[in-house]
């Protein structure tokens, strides 16, 4: 990956190439932003900079031969982390390097897929992954080794949030006190579950959403997209080169959710008052609590994301408006009304939370089972 691959972010760009130009490379950086921003993507074609730089300092032939390595992600001083978890192959005590071979195909695949993209590359996309402690021990020895041609070792951790408490703090000190010319870039988009002492160490970019003209413009470049249907998706993405993509190539999942959505919301507005809509509500939570813990984070992500585009459709932003529901007999300014400001802060709240106590394996019919009984109530609050 180099620089000019990924989409806009110059400002970025200029930061790391300027740095790095001067020898100011900071030992430890924390990237913080969406998949669908390019964070990860930045990240390799930043080491890839740094690398080749070196590598071109010395002779013609290092340079050609390190852009060769980048190409395929096999750089000697280029290490990942990532999360991880049992599979078919692997049954038990995954770590990062058994999937390495995978990891390499999904990256050079998809720059900008999402951990949801590389569960379900694994096959484990109804577990949760994590960076083990023996993952860590793994980049310690990594990084502990002889640099080759004396350049600077580049460590990747993807996602570092999923690091446990015994990880990270296995990790601290080699944070802290790093072996000489290493570098750490630690990628998340979710920066308050990392450990604050690890935090604190590194210098932080964050990575804003990108812009609306720069979709537009890889859409048409990249997959000849007509000019008013690139414009759409790009409107339609919300700042996400990724989900610019799905939207092009058709996303299966929302049609799913969707499904699942507008039978959840109807279910809950007859609930009041209505045993027999209780029970179809606990036997949808069941039937939700059924699939994989990803998927039902991604679908409480997409409840929430429906239910702020029916507040803006209330409240007549419809600029702001790009949901457009395919269900025939659901119209989302029917539904709108329903959704105002007096019940989107408490539905918001309780959808967030339902994401944090999936994230940390509670059990999820109880947990949907709840969050489906109080839906009843905020939908039925006046405005």
């Amino acid at each position: 990956m180099l620089f000019s691959e990924i989409l806009g972010l110059d400002h970025i760009k200029n930061h790391l190439t300027t740095s790095a130009d001067r020898g100011r490379i900071p030992h430890a950086q924390l990237f913080v932003g969406s998949h669908g921003s390019g964070t990860l993507a930045m990240a390799v074609a930043y080491a890839r900079y740094i690398l080749c730089q070196t590598a071109e300092k010395k002779s013609l032939e290092s340079g050609i031969a390190c852009a060769k390595s980048f190409d395929k992600l096999i750089h000697p001083n280029l290490h990942f982390c990532y999360p991880s978890a049992n599979n078919k192959r692997i049954t038990s005590k995954a770590r990062a390097l058994d999937f390495l071979k995978e990891w390499r195909e999904f990256l050079l695949e998809k720059p900008y897929g999402s951990l949801y993209d590389w569960y379900q590359y694994l096959g484990i996309d109804n577990k949760q992954g994590r960076i083990s402690l023996d993952d860590a021990k793994d980049i310690a020895q990594n990084l502990s080794l002889k640099s080759y041609e004396g350049g600077y070792k580049i460590m990747i951790i993807w996602h570092a949030e999923t690091m446990n408490i015994r990880t990270a703090n296995y990790l601290l000190k080699l944070i802290e006190e790093p072996p000489a010319k290493t570098l750490f870039l630690l990628i998340t988009d979710d920066e308050r579950q990392i450990l604050q002492t690890i935090r604190s160490r590194c210098q932080k970019l964050n990575f804003p959403p990108l812009g609306e003209n720069d979709i537009k413009a890889a859409l048409i470049s990249k997959f000849n997209t007509d000019g008013d249907l690139a414009q759409k998706i790009a409107f339609q993405a919300d700042g996400s080169y990724a989900k610019a993509l799905q939207i092009l190539q058709g996303n299966e999942d929302e049609e799913q959710f969707e499904a699942w959505f507008i039978d959840w919301v109807r279910t809950a507005f007859k609930a009041k008052g209505n045993k027999s809509s209780i029970i179809e509500l606990l036997a949808w939570s069941d039937k939700i609590a059924k699939t994989g813990r990803e998927t039902q984070k991604k679908f409480l992500d997409y409840c929430l994301n429906f239910m702020r585009q029916a507040l803006l459709k209330n409240y007549k932003a419809d600029s702001l408006v790009y949901l457009e529901p395919k269900t025939e007999n659901f119209k989302l300014e029917n539904f709108a009304p329903f959704i105002h400001g007096n019940n989107i802060l408490p539905i918001a709240k309780e959808l967030e939370i339902a994401i944090y106590h999936i994230e940390r394996n509670g059990n999820s019919r109880i947990i949907l089972s709840d969050l489906s009984i109080k839906l009843t109530r905020f939908l039925h609050q006046k405005k």
